[in-house]
């Protein structure tokens, strides 16, 4: 890393300033995430007064998120905080471990043809949805006929396109033909969640708020931006599962309230944990701080059909600007490592790129080959979290050292979806700038990368919102879908990360650590590495 001189000065006196303006008023702090999945950081207590020892909610849990629930539709969503929620009420025929590993569900067991063109899975019997509808192949194959019809114009589609034909040659058999191999096919699979079909003809569209799964708990109520209530489903086919009465999950942006909550033993887990706060609450005696790896990546799409980012050497500017390790000190109170490539090192197919280490006066020097010597004025989009609004300020205030002016604008998240999915074509788009997360909940490379960089996928259809068109990128990417062979796909997914890190459609930063807070009688709730939080083991103890 080059010397930094002044500059750096600078930089360090506005993140003293931000990291204060973080950590005050309201007798609280602001957010991080969660979990001790993989005991690598495990609960720690000791001596201290906040919080309290006696179980508030009997056999009732409440979760604080950061984010408010978009939907309840498993077949149109695009969020984790969204899956969560799904994931208590609804499963799949595969699903995942606590460490993304595919694992079967209401899927007895499945076989894979030599040629990876036809999936046959074997179903449970004796299952049942929330309404009494049996579980059986016909409820999987409505599943599939609504997710594939184009008039639907459902999300989940995207996942599906190589689907040929969806056969039930008896109740408790499917089998699934592909017009090529997949290799993704079972990650996606697991993303499938099965709805009653008498729900799904009943409902129609209203699914989202009336969702009837065969998972442990039953849907309640949900009223928007206050609370997703679910309760236990009291048939559901895991012996002993749930082993609580109901869930309770709260949105709250605002990081000092989280933690409040937290303290009182209003909210029994939340997540995420502001990092800022971890130290003083890893002396409770009441409370217990969690923390696993996670695929969660850090980063701003930069439009790369709009001025001026339709230039590389703006986009390389606003990577070379960005002192990634400032970040992650002032942002995530060092609960994150630098991203270095496209994905996590814990995502499928991961390669480490090299480059884009803070250099202002590279960055002062790219602006003006591209014909910015002044620099030039942008808007930075984002959700309207304690964290995220931090993030967006640490930029705006980075970026200005290289003559970047910042419009920082933040929004909740329903608003921030709409505003980006307007657009029916890449010109209506008036996105800029947006800095977010993503994490593949389907556990795969494909899941990491088409979404996010084929052409095909711009907004609407999909999360491509920094407009990139590699063709080369395009055609890797069926190429490494198409592949049985795991060395082949491995190979082309390098390319495919090298060429983007290049072309940085995206300013790379960081990948959180995931760190939740609980109270000390909370077991059985689990962070993900993708960042859902899973109850299925939810326990109080007494």
């Amino acid at each position: 890393m080059k010397s930094k001189g002044k500059g750096s000065i600078l930089i360090m006196l506005l993140a003293l300033a931000i990291m204060i303006a973080g950590c005050g008023g309201g007798g609280g702090n602001q957010a991080g995430s969660g979990g001790d999945t993989a005991g690598n950081g495990g609960a720690q207590t000791g001596e201290g007064t906040t919080g309290t020892t006696t179980p508030k909610n009997g056999n009732n849990i409440v979760i604080a998120t950061n984010a408010n629930f978009i939907t309840l539709d498993p077949h149109n969503t695009s969020d984790t905080n969204s899956i969560t929620g799904e994931r208590t009420m609804y499963e799949g025929l595969m699903g995942f471990n606590e460490n993304m590993e595919v694992v079967p569900v209401l899927a007895e067991s499945y076989k894979e043809s030599e040629d990876g063109l036809v999936y046959t899975f074997m179903l449970k019997e004796n299952v049942k949805f929330h309404d009494g509808t049996d579980f059986n192949a016909e409820a999987v194959k409505a599943n599939f006929d609504r997710i594939l019809d184009e008039n639907n114009n459902l999300r989940m589609r995207r996942s599906f396109t190589k689907v040929a034909k969806v056969e039930t040659p008896d109740a408790k058999t499917v089998v699934v033909t592909l017009t090529e191999p997949y290799s993704a096919l079972l990650n996606k699979m697991a993303m499938l969640l099965i709805v009653s079909p008498k729900a799904l003809e009943q409902y129609g569209e209203g699914i989202s708020q009336n969702p009837v799964g065969t998972g442990p708990f039953k849907f309640k109520e949900w009223v928007q931006g206050d609370r997703l209530v679910v309760e236990k489903n009291a048939d559901y086919w895991q012996a002993g599962l749930p082993k609580v009465d109901s869930v309770t999950f709260k949105p709250v942006p605002e990081n000092g309230s989280r933690v409040a909550m937290l303290k009182t033993g209003e909210a029994d887990f939340i997540y995420p944990m502001p990092t800022e706060q971890v130290a003083e609450m890893e002396g409770s005696a009441d409370n217990v701080i969690e923390r696993i790896d996670s695929t969660i990546v850090r980063y701003v799409t930069l439009n790369t059909m709009k001025k001026p980012f339709d230039d590389i050497r703006v986009r390389q500017a606003v990577n070379y600007a960005l002192d990634k390790e400032a970040y992650i000190k002032v942002v995530k109170s060092g609960e994150a490592s630098k991203l270095d490539s496209t994905m996590s090192s814990k995502t499928q197919y991961y390669s480490q790129q090299t480059g884009y280490d803070y250099d202002l006066e590279q960055a002062k020097q790219l602006l003006a080959d591209a014909g910015y010597p002044d620099g030039f004025a942008a808007e930075i989009w984002g959700e309207n979290d304690s964290e995220t609004i931090k993030g967006m300020q640490f930029i705006q205030q980075q970026l200005a050292l290289a003559g970047i002016k910042l419009d920082v604008k933040s929004m909740e998240g329903g608003t921030l979806s709409d505003q980006i999915n307007s657009a029916a074509t890449p010109e209506e788009a008036k996105i800029q700038m947006w800095y977010v997360s993503w994490s593949p909940s389907s556990g795969d490379a494909d899941g990491a990368t088409r979404g996010l960089f084929s052409s095909e996928m711009f907004p609407p259809a999909g999360s491509n919102t920094a407009y990139y068109k590699n063709d080369n990128v395009d055609q890797w990417i069926k190429d490494a879908n198409k592949t049985v062979d795991a060395e082949k796909a491995k190979a082309i997914y390098a390319d495919i990360q090298k060429t983007i890190w290049e072309d940085a459609p995206w300013a790379f930063l960081g990948v959180d650590q995931i760190v939740s807070g609980k109270k000390s009688y909370i077991d059985g709730v689990k962070m993900f590495p993708d960042g859902s939080i899973n109850v299925l083991n939810a326990e109080v103890k007494q």
